[in-house]
């Protein structure tokens, strides 16, 4: 008679064999004889879930969906259950997920070279802003030094919510577009110890780089106008919100097959969190105690939640993959997606949605026209489905429609404001249509098999770029609507000319900046994502770094000549030509008007003419035929 210890083995292995050929019906037996691959093992056994939902409560008899969103709830419930009873130490100690990423993250040169940098950074700044008073009157509290305090803490922040998508976007898209996403369902890690590994793997640098940083911090206490209880409120909100940022970042990897498209849409649904996260801080600071209890209190208990549903999402749909044996390349069904789409619904037929996703082709081709453009445009892009671009428009408007009335009817003095928020969104969704189109072949090994063709290769540039910057100008214009309908439903604004036309062009240039800059990254580089967060690199060096510094230099209090050198940096930001754009005393509200520094938005215009010329002779180059 077999001891019980074989028998709870033998029921546990016979309970996985169900839950296998339910986790994959398309795979069969194959699958599940790969998974077995020790007979003896009874760790096998720990994938079975807590709670799983009976298969007569998700499928009809024919095998299809009879509720979705009964099934997906049910399917919820249990990841939430399973991953409350998760042992999280014991994820920890026998790993291979979370050891491999380790390795594999925090030996390169890259995370040296970037820890280097970012504390030569912090000691520069440090040493620059370091007062040159010999006494300091320590009963006082400098406004001073709190300004650069909050300055250390809001930068680190939104250098967090830069990086941590960029680190955790592609952690479970990446195994699939690595082919390797079925071999690693069919190891016997538990679905909620695979995300555990890969979100911490992904993080764990952030980390470093930010306790590196509190040497750095600590030295300002000393000259006072911030607690030390204030610091430790601080750097509990960054990391908090640094795990909430990655989470939001494995979340949407889980449910795309490009580690592009989850990037971006990682972006934008950090961005309302960033911006409401700067806003906070800003108008608590007059209150530190009710600050710190927001920053102790409030902010991890949200994060918490959001991170515990997150991740059970994530590890549901790793126990109920949709697209295991097509290794997440599966071309999908545009109309089964829109009869089964909750929200916005993408119609190719109709007008604006066939600017963007025009319905398939179903006659020839003219003579003469462009195939890559044709093929391009009608089924390229969207053989992933319209996830992504259905996330993009919904979340964009929903954000556009508040900032409308806030900045360009109540709050006029700040309508710059409502454009700079055009440009990061095309800045970030833009580069996501142009920066594969080159490196995508690459991958595909198809690049060679193009270039044989009897087109040139211009003809291929073209058709290309026109389709990814179709997309993403049309997807920019979207919320070019509000800007429009504020600025003709408010009279103050008639007045103001100048200032409604550079709110309107200096969008358009950003676009085409971003797309020759984007095309030229994917012709450079080997890989998408490199390219993707290349593109990204170069944006923020040229648009984010020049009114950085002019902040840092103004909270120093630098020398005027110093300030205005660096002003003149700006030439290459549309965020400083935006806010050098001229106001009168109506927009004011009765101020004294502002006349803004023409000169300077002049400047970047032709900055920008610049940089289209620069980047066109490296693609000519690229371009060039070879003997």
């Amino acid at each position: 008679m077999a001891s019980p210890s074989w028998q709870l083995a033998f029921l546990s292995r016979s309970l996985f064999t169900r839950s296998l050929f339910r986790l994959c019906p398309k795979t069969g037996p194959p699958l599940f004889e790969r998974c077995l691959v020790d007979r003896h093992s009874t760790r096998i056994a720990l994938n079975k879930p807590i709670a799983d939902p009976p298969l007569s409560s998700v499928a009809n008899a024919d095998g299809t969906v009879a509720n979705p969103v009964s099934a997906w709830m049910q399917s919820m419930v249990a990841s939430v259950v399973n991953t409350l009873r998760f042992n999280p130490i014991a994820a920890f100690r026998n790993n291979p997920v979370l050891q491999r990423e380790l390795l594999v993250n925090l030996r390169t040169n890259r995370s040296f070279l970037l820890l280097l940098v970012y504390q030569l950074v912090l000691a520069a700044v440090t040493l620059v802003a370091w007062p040159d008073d010999e006494r300091l009157n320590l009963s006082q509290d400098p406004p001073s030094a709190r300004r650069l305090v909050d300055l250390f803490f809001l930068g680190q922040y939104v250098i967090a919510s830069l990086m941590a998508p960029s680190f955790a976007a592609g952690t479970i898209s990446g195994e699939k577009e690595r082919q390797t996403y079925e071999m690693l369902l069919a190891s016997p890690l538990k679905p909620g110890a695979i995300v555990l590994g890969k979100l911490v793997a992904a993080l764990t640098h952030l980390a470093l780089l930010i306790v590196a940083s509190l040497p750095i911090i600590v030295l300002f206490l000393p000259l006072g106008g911030v607690s030390v209880y204030e610091v430790a409120a601080a750097y509990l909100g960054l990391f908090v919100s640094v795990i909430l940022f990655g989470a939001i970042g494995v979340f949407c990897s889980s449910y795309f097959s490009r580690t592009s498209n989850s990037l971006v849409v990682s972006y934008l649904l950090i961005l309302p969190l960033v911006i409401g996260g700067v806003l906070m801080w800003q108008t608590l600071a007059g209150d530190g105690l009710l600050r710190l209890k927001v920053v102790v209190l409030v902010v991890p208990a949200f994060a918490l939640a959001a991170v515990t549903l997150m991740c059970a999402a994530a590890a549901s749909r790793m126990l109920y993959p949709p697209d295991v044996g097509s290794e997440g390349k599966e071309v999908i069904d545009l109309e089964q997606e829109a009869a089964e789409a909750v929200g916005l619904v993408i119609q190719p037929d109709q007008f604006p949605d066939r600017l963007f996703a025009p319905p398939r082709r179903e006659t020839l081709m003219a003579d003469g026209a462009n195939p890559v453009y044709d093929k391009e445009i009608h089924g390229e892009i969207f053989s992933q489905g319209t996830l992504m671009l259905r996330l993009v428009i919904q979340i964009s408007i929903l954000l556009a429609i508040p900032l409308m009335g806030a900045l360009l009817f109540w709050q006029t003095p700040h309508a710059p404001w409502f454009a700079v928020y055009v440009i990061v969104f095309n800045m970030l969704v833009g580069p996501v249509f142009l920066a594969g189109t080159m490196t995508s072949e690459r991958e595909r090994q198809t690049l060679d098999l193009l270039m044989t063709t009897t087109l040139s290769p211009w003809k291929i540039f073209w058709g290309k770029f026109v389709v990814g910057f179709r997309v993403a100008f049309v997807l920019t214009s979207f919320l070019v609507w509000p800007m429009l309908l504020g600025v003709g439903l408010n009279t103050d604004f008639y007045s103001s000319w100048f200032l409604i036309v550079g709110m309107f062009a200096i969008p358009v240039v950003v676009s085409v900046v971003n797309a020759v800059i984007a095309m030229t990254a994917s012709l450079y580089q080997e890989r998408t994502s490199m390219a993707l967060m290349t593109t990204y690199v170069a944006l923020i060096v040229l648009y984010v770094v020049p009114p950085g510094a002019r902040v840092l230099a103004s909270t120093l209090g630098l020398s005027s000549t110093v300030q205005q050198w660096i002003e003149w940096t700006g030439v290459a930001s549309p965020f400083s030509a935006l806010f050098s754009l001229p106001m009168d005393s109506i927009l004011m509200r009765g101020d004294q008007p502002y006349p803004g520094e023409p000169i300077l938005v002049f400047g970047y215009f032709a900055c920008s003419l610049l940089i289209i010329a620069l980047a066109s002779v490296m693609i000519a180059w690229k371009l060039r035929p070879q003997h």
